[in-house]
């Protein structure tokens, strides 16, 4: 899932990534990157339940402005 916000008036670009990733031990992660649009982000993996987590963290950006 890939999500903006983009505000002109305010000179906001960002963007918000979360996407389920294999780990070594065939188990999944929940890695997120969010930043700037058009320069790196930065990155972080959790290990939860992955659905739930990915759900969650949608329903939280979204409710920050993101679509």
């Amino acid at each position: 899932m890939l999500i903006h916000r983009r505000d002109p008036e305010r000179n906001m670009a960002r963007f918000y990534a979360v996407r389920l990733q294999a780990d070594l031990l065939d188990g999944r992660v929940v890695v997120r990157e969010w930043g700037r649009t058009g320069q790196p982000g930065q990155v972080r993996a959790e290990l939860a339940p992955a659905q739930v987590a990915t759900e969650r963290l949608a329903k939280r950006k979204r409710g920050r402005g993101y679509r």
